[in-house]
């Protein structure tokens, strides 16, 4: 029997959708390893996600300030978006990973 995740609904849409689409921008093929390079220069660990909202990475060159967004989603918003991201990180190249597995330690 698979694993299926429980579909809950979304309750602030918009924001949800914005910040949602900065975060698959980040994760772009063509941008994900100056994401990852930004990361490096910050400090931050990949799976941080709190940092890399705090330090608006994720923001990139536009006024875009995701960590507004990520305090206006209720609860359960902020839990599926944390879900995203961490699957994006996991889809991110091997060859990427071993890179920057400083980024990737859990110490």
């Amino acid at each position: 029997m698979a694993f299926e995740q429980a579909a809950i609904k979304i309750e602030k849409a918009q924001e949800f959708a914005r910040l949602r689409a900065a975060i698959e921008q980040a994760f772009l093929p063509e941008k994900v390893e100056r994401f990852l390079k930004q990361m490096d220069r910050k400090e931050i660990r990949i799976r941080d996600f709190d940092a890399v909202l705090a330090q608006r990475v994720l923001d990139g060159e536009t006024a875009l300030n995701s960590q507004q967004l990520y305090q206006v989603l209720t609860l359960s918003d902020q839990a599926q978006m944390r879900e995203f991201y961490l699957s994006k990180l996991e889809g991110i190249d091997i060859a990427l990973r071993h890179k920057f597995k400083k980024l990737y330690q859990y110490y």
